[in-house]
């Protein structure tokens, strides 16, 4: 699969419950809702479906306490295969409306995230990673006959095998990585403190609110600013208010409507980062082609300048044409800078140096001007 960092934004149709021109929830079944959007319309997909934990009765903790576990409707299935059923729909849904470069997460723990992937396949995802979320704080296992439960997976999946195109920010993630490649096992906290939302009797709004730390990294990972990211279990809207703030539109469906109004509100106080903050990460590959002869032609290099490598030893005459001259021999700043080290190639970018007035210059900065000045037009 190619990978691109190029891709054009894409706007939703004005619903219910609009924050923004770019952010809004819609109230109803995902499924039916997403129907009604056109295809291949979504760059990214997350989605944090009910995890079906089959829980028969109240948790307790060994001294009979009541532990504040996930025991609500949403995630009640008669049997596996209704909840195979729920699944198939819910990601085919998914599958039509987005791009053929467009890319889904899917969150999920040991009680339903092999059934999930394994239909994912079934349906012609193709799978790109399955990233591992340590939580520094998981909830323990209070009957200690399990390990503690300190982590949740999620699949990150292209629409399709053949599927090109597809964004992932690696240079970007890296850099912020200190120049290592980040890693497919992420060490993020549960959400707590006053990110967690609560009702007026103090109690959580819902119990599976993910960190914003966490869709951070996904967002940032996979999405470009002004990409549509949809979410088809929205619930307090997390991935709608880490969307609103790093500059993507967004919609979220769901069908409670109070977790709606608590999603609406918290959408709607968020202020998005300064552009300058989210521009995408330029790289050598991603970058506009800049030719020398466009330093000459500019008047950045005279004809006639010599060029020098880093110690000064070897020189170079600038031509008029773009081209430089070693002794005898001319060609392009990589041809001759290959040619100077008896080497079979060069980065002429990198390699040549040019004299100012407070040293010596790599050609490549005059490059890296042109080229600011060009995303800047």
């Amino acid at each position: 699969m190619v990978v691109s960092r190029r891709g054009a934004s894409a706007r939703a149709p004005r619903t219910q419950f609009e924050t923004s021109p770019d952010s809004r929830v819609i109230v109803g079944d995902c499924v039916a809702e997403m129907s009604k959007l056109p295809s291949g319309s979504v760059d990214l997909v997350f989605a944090d479906p009910p995890y079906n934990l089959q829980l028969k009765g109240d948790l307790k903790r060994p001294d009979e306490s009541h532990v504040d576990a996930v025991n609500n409707d949403w995630d009640k299935f008669s049997s596996f295969a209704a909840y195979d059923d729920f699944t198939r729909a819910w990601l085919l849904a998914c599958r039509r409306i987005m791009k053929p470069s467009a890319t889904i997460w899917v969150i999920g723990s040991y009680h339903n995230i092999f059934r999930v992937g394994a239909i994912m396949q079934d349906l012609g995802f193709w799978v790109l990673n399955d990233i591992v979320w340590r939580k520094t704080n998981p909830m323990p296992n209070f009957r200690g006959r399990r390990f503690t439960n300190a982590h949740e997976t999620m699949i990150w999946a292209a629409r399709d095998k053949n599927a090109k195109g597809y964004t992932f920010n690696y240079e970007a993630l890296k850099a912020a990585n200190e120049d290592v490649q980040a890693r497919s096992d992420w060490l993020i906290p549960l959400c707590t403190g006053d990110e967690r939302l609560k009702g007026k009797d103090g109690k959580k709004v819902h119990p599976t609110q993910k960190p914003e730390g966490l869709l951070a990294r996904v967002l940032l990972s996979s999405s470009k600013p002004g990409d549509l990211v949809i979410d088809p279990f929205n619930g307090t809207g997390t991935t709608g208010a880490v969307a609103k703030r790093l500059g993507r539109s967004y919609i979220g469906f769901e069908r409670d409507k109070e977790y709606a109004k608590a999603a609406e509100a918290r959408i709607a106080a968020i202020e998005p980062l300064p552009e300058a903050t989210l521009a995408p990460f330029m790289t050598a590959r991603g970058a506009p082609r800049v030719a020398f002869s466009e330093l000459v032609e500019r008047g950045m290099i005279s004809p006639g300048t010599k060029l020098v490598d880093a110690k000064k030893k070897i020189g170079a005459l600038v031509r008029a044409d773009g081209a430089i001259m070693l002794g005898d021999k001319v060609g392009s700043i990589h041809r001759m800078g290959a040619l100077a080290q008896g080497s079979e190639a060069c980065n002429g970018w990198t390699f040549w140096h040019v004299e100012t007035r407070k040293g010596l210059r790599l050609i490549d900065e005059l490059r890296a001007e042109i080229r600011t000045e060009m995303a800047a037009g």
